[in-house]
């Protein structure tokens, strides 16, 4: 109980930090652990994408207070970096949200996401659906059924 425990901790805690700009690998968990076999991989799915979720919101409130925040050395995204995610998400709107699991993009658009004030349940629902999806997606090929 305590090690399934501290197995679905862990990858919340990857797949929380993935979201930030904080290095972590949660794909390399999350596959780590299907191939485990230990764990129901509906479960896996859940958490990661909880965690992932989650750190993007974490994002989303730094946009939401960013003049407050922008020129902090820990604040999580060059200005560069926010320049180019607020220019396509200005080009594309909401929809550029499904690219919120790409890496190097998607975190730069979960904080333009708050910057430009996306309403929080449109938020949620259109990160969830690529977060959920990255994994559903890693998870099929990693149990080989794509």
């Amino acid at each position: 109980m305590i090690t399934a425990l501290a197995t679905y901790l862990g990858l919340f805690l990857a797949a929380f930090l993935a979201a930030t700009i904080i290095p972590a690998q949660s794909e390399a968990v999350l596959v780590g652990l299907i191939l485990a076999g230990d764990q129901s991989v509906l479960l896996l799915l859940l958490v990661a994408t909880t965690g992932n979720v989650l750190g993007s919101v974490v994002n989303w409130l730094l946009g939401r207070f960013i003049e407050r925040f922008r020129h902090r050395s820990w604040f999580p995204v060059s200005e560069d970096k926010l320049a180019r995610a607020e220019a396509w998400y200005r080009r594309f709107g909401l929809w550029s949200l499904l690219l919120s699991w790409v890496p190097v993009i998607g975190d730069p658009l979960t904080v333009v996401a708050g910057v430009l004030r996306t309403p929080l349940p449109t938020f949620l629902l259109l990160v969830t659906i690529a977060k959920a999806g990255r994994y559903a997606v890693l998870s099929a090929i990693t149990l080989g059924l794509m």
